[in-house]
């Protein structure tokens, strides 16, 4: 799969969170969303587009970090201070977050799998487990 990097990082944010995601929610093929966490050192909030999924009400994220061995920051923050803010396109609200785990988990890896297929790739350059976040609107 060849990935356009072309809309990504700070530029990436930036631009959906100025047109309510009319640029960068389909990236690659893929939806995305912005997703602000608060820095566990700086307490400042960070924001991120990061691909995501739906699983009824809730919305899906996978920490993959590209198959790097350590966490991104965004779910270390995150596991610290659960309580995110997220865009979706125009509609901007508070969700809390949690780690999938077991049968959850594999459920919500295999979609994931599906939204974006390079994730198994990924599972496969690190020894540890690639964490799936549920995000629930609170």
């Amino acid at each position: 799969m060849t990935i356009d990097r072309s809309l990504f990082g700070q530029e990436h944010v930036n631009r959906y969170v100025e047109t309510d995601g009319e640029v960068g929610y389909d990236w690659n093929g893929a939806p995305v969303l912005i997703l602000t966490t608060t820095g566990r050192k700086s307490g400042e909030p960070r924001s991120l587009a990061l691909i995501f999924g739906r699983d009824g009400d809730s919305y899906v994220l996978v920490a993959s970090k590209g198959g790097q061995p350590k966490h991104p920051a965004w779910y270390v923050n995150l596991v610290e201070q659960p309580e995110v803010e997220l865009q979706v396109k125009g509609d901007r609200f508070h969700a809390r977050a949690r780690t999938a785990e077991g049968d959850e988990r594999e459920r919500l890896w295999r979609a994931m799998n599906e939204i974006w297929p390079p994730y198994d790739e990924y599972q496969t350059k690190t020894t540890r487990q690639i964490p799936v976040v549920v995000l629930d609107r609170i």
